[in-house]
């Protein structure tokens, strides 16, 4: 099972939400900025590096909001962990995303995001967890 991290990013109430590149697997979805967790790595370190190689930053790691497994059709299975980020360092930069956005969290079903992070997509839309 792929262990993955992301953050949730909150700006003034709303949510840093980023598209993949034509390149990447799922090509132009959309999701929360993280990564995969390497061997022997902390969740919060991992989040912590992952940020700081997509988007410059130097982030302060709050609460796990939310722990979702999926199985997509093919067979793979992610096991996605949530973060909450509410302070960082440095500017936002974009270093590998084909697009990112600050949305309202009631906006986000308008994003086509990745099938794993629907069910949260649908909470954070519904005003739960922030």
């Amino acid at each position: 099972m792929k262990r993955v991290v992301a953050g949730l990013i909150v700006k003034d109430g709303k949510l840093l939400v980023c598209q993949r590149t034509r390149h990447q697997t799922m090509p132009l979805k959309w999701e929360f900025p993280g990564g995969k967790i390497e061997e022997g790595e902390q969740p919060r370190d991992a989040l912590r590096r992952e940020l700081e190689e997509e988007l410059g930053i130097l982030a302060t790691i709050g609460d796990e909001v939310r722990r979702i497994r999926h199985e997509y059709p093919n067979g793979g299975m992610v096991e996605l962990r949530f973060f909450i980020v509410r302070d960082y360092q440095r500017e936002l930069e974009n270093r590998i995303f084909r697009d990112m956005q600050w949305a309202e969290p009631k906006d986000l079903p308008k994003y086509d995001f990745l099938e794993a992070d629907l069910t949260l997509v649908n909470e954070l839309a519904a005003g739960k967890l922030l």
